[in-house]
């Protein structure tokens, strides 16, 4: 197995004159089914068509972009695995120094906003070659979006980039079509009506029947516009059940929100479409009087879920599941580290965490491989020279998620009006851990195998809902390495609400079940429970009620996960309009960087440079109470020096330097 090209030697050892798809990169290039533009390049080659990559490239000029010649078909354009800002910076806007993604791990090796200024110089280099983005930085983007960055709504990425084409989610499906389509038309073939694709027109077609969503001019100009815009997209990401969903932008000064729209060359009698509604919903509507749209961000529904046999065909590629020999010398690229002996045994999560991307990218409904398919490939890890006899995980979004979360999700799709398992798990939903018990059972009976973890996550609240906890047994019996991580994010109620979390009791009940089981088991393991500061919802109480949590149960956390507003997430509009888009209430958003670093501070109160920021924190919340020297106090007061001096830190504990101390023992 060799990679695909990178240099004109390599496509010349192939005999290639001329690439049918030049892909393009803000990662290192590393041929692992873990990273998106190995599956697409891939899944092209075994259509046929001749496939090169450009990684990382030199981005001041349009030079290193010709380095493969000119494509005959099309550019794919991808960010990388993760959207550029999240890679350039810090939740604080910090520039980070270190990349995973990039060779050495160095920092600084992709611009900022990659997907937008690769298209760009792609186009200078490349003129009239169709390009199409896809990959999580333009998925997200795919209409118009809050921007933490700049702190502002950006408009979609398909119109700052000026591409031809954007496709968003898992483009396997297609991918396949758009080569299909260009192979037997041409560089001017039709590209619309692709289901999970996105595209940019003057007018609607007469037959549409989607929904047409504020448009750009209006979510500019109204939060709670952009609240509504952003449910509906919520609601229509499922393939089953979306309808298409036009975005219009140029319609500067108009103001309600429930309307129709006339496309160009319609009669005068008009086509109904579907609108957003005053109420945030859809409804059928006669066309009234308003400009006309300048331009409209089509999105097709979803790409249909891919079949067992699909997802095998998938991994089954011949991928040389490592970097680029050229980044040898460099030290190779950190992030295949994470995954080289790890398995992707799914994808898709019915989860629903607010904060989470994946409704806008996997979707909710499970899409899981064969128990062959993955007892192949580790096979195949075994036989690797470095092989130790660990798998790493086995999972994917949620590792105890193998299966749609009920029968109705492949038929009609999933609810858009409630969650599987949050405030209570559905009656309807199908709780069986047996089939994912058996698989890993399998894989840790493999010759060579010592130890099969489980890293990816668990949903705790869908282990407790299964009345069976055999699953619950054997995790800790054989796949735990000691710390088992988990994610309940907080403690109280109204910020779970808008986590789309479950009570706490039930992490609660998690833990006992958890300490019960590693007793009679004789092992010595640990809960590492995750906690998120800053989110809507949270305040000074909030945080409060965390921290004396953390102290009546004796817990140092090593490190605090502030919020991030990253594109296509509940919590990110939330943050952005002070709304819940799916109750439509105002909610509490901590959005100044000192009542963010208050927040923190208070999940952190041991820590002897936050001694002031506790002490300012809870004088403002009125809690003085926890200020003093009794068991209950989170910190001592601040003393003053005389003369004028700054005023000396006591803290009320050394923090412990143990990290077994850190971590406690399920409760």
């Amino acid at each position: 197995m060799k990679p695909l090209p990178m240099t004109r030697s390599e496509m010349e050892e192939r005999g290639w004159d001329q690439l049918d798809f030049l892909c393009i990169t803000g990662d290192a290039y590393v041929d692992h089914p873990s990273f998106g533009i190995a599956i697409i390049s891939r899944i092209l080659e075994a259509e046929g068509f001749r496939v090169g990559i450009i990684a990382q490239p030199d981005y001041r000029s349009a030079d290193d972009f010709k380095r493969l010649g000119k494509p005959r078909l099309g550019i794919l354009i991808t960010g990388g695995n993760l959207d550029s800002m999240v890679s350039n910076y810090t939740v604080s806007k910090k520039p980070r120094r270190k990349d995973a993604y990039s060779p050495g791990g160095v920092g600084g090796k992709r611009p900022d906003r990659a997907s937008i200024v690769y298209a760009v110089r792609a186009r200078e280099a490349c003129k009239g070659v169709p390009i199409i983005l896809g990959g999580i930085e333009a998925s997200l983007r795919r209409f118009a979006h809050y921007d933490y960055w700049e702190d502002r709504i950006r408009r979609s990425i398909l119109l700052d980039s000026k591409a031809d084409l954007l496709v968003y989610g898992m483009g396997e499906r297609a991918i396949l079509e758009i080569g299909r389509r260009l192979r037997e038309q041409g560089r001017e073939a039709d590209l619309t009506g692709i289901r999970g694709t996105v595209y940019a027109t003057s007018s609607l077609p007469q037959d549409f029947r989607g929904i047409v969503l504020p448009s750009y001019e209006e979510i500019l100009q109204d939060r709670t516009a952009y609240a509504k815009s952003f449910l509906l997209q919520y609601q229509n990401t499922d393939p089953f059940s979306a309808l298409p969903l036009a975005e219009p932008y140029g319609t500067v000064g108009s103001s309600n929100l429930a309307r129709s729209y006339r496309p160009a060359g319609s009669n005068e009698g008009g086509k109904s479409y579907r609108t957003a509604g005053a109420t945030g919903g859809g409804r059928e509507s006669s066309d009234t009087e308003r400009p006309t749209p300048e331009r409209f961000v089509v999105q097709e529904p979803p790409a249909l879920p891919l079949s067992t046999e699909e997802l095998d065909r998938v991994y089954s590629l011949p991928y040389t599941r490592t970097y680029h020999p050229s980044y040898a010398a460099e030290g190779g690229v950190p992030a295949l580290e994470e995954v080289r002996f790890s398995l992707i045994s799914s994808r898709g999560c019915f989860g629903g965490c607010s904060f989470c991307a994946l409704t806008f990218h996997q979707g909710r409904i499970v899409q899981s491989r064969s128990h062959e398919s993955l007892l192949q490939e580790a096979t195949e890890l075994t036989l690797l020279p470095d092989f130790k006899g660990y798998i790493h995980d086995v999972g994917g979004p949620t590792a105890n998620f193998r299966h749609p979360a009920c029968g109705k999700q492949l038929r009609s799709g999933t609810c858009t009006h409630r969650l599987c398992l949050v405030p209570e798990p559905c009656p309807n939903l199908k709780i069986d851990h047996e089939d994912y018990l058996t698989l890993l059972r399998k894989i840790r009976s493999l010759p060579r195998v010592k130890k099969v973890f489980v890293r990816s996550g668990i949903r705790y609240d869908y282990v407790l809902a299964d009345p069976d906890l055999t699953f619950l047994r054997e995790l800790c019996q054989f796949h735990v390495s000691g710390q088992l991580k988990v994610a309940p994010e907080h403690v109280t109620p109204r910020v779970l609400e808008a986590m789309g979390k479950p009570s706490f009791k039930v992490y609660r009940r998690f833990e006992e079940e958890y300490q019960r089981i590693n007793q009679e088991l004789k092992k010595e393991q640990y809960l590492v429970p995750y906690f998120i500061s800053s989110h809507p919802g949270s305040d000074l109480a909030a945080s409060i009620a965390l921290a004396e949590y953390f102290r009546d149960h004796h817990f140092i956390p090593e490190q605090v996960q502030d919020f991030y507003p990253t594109p296509g997430t509940l919590s990110t509009c939330m943050y952005y309009t002070g709304i819940d888009p799916r109750s439509g209430k105002e909610i509490y958003v901590p959005r100044t960087a000192h009542e963010k670093a208050l927040q923190r501070a208070l999940l952190q109160y041991r820590d002897p440079k936050n001694h002031s920021l506790v002490v300012e924190a809870l004088t403002k919340a009125g809690r003085t109470d926890l200020i003093g020297y009794g068991p209950k106090c989170l910190v001592r007061p601040l003393k003053q020096k005389s003369q004028g001096r700054n005023p000396t830190v006591y803290p009320s504990r050394k923090p412990s330097t143990n990290t077994s101390k850190r971590l406690r023992k399920g409760s």
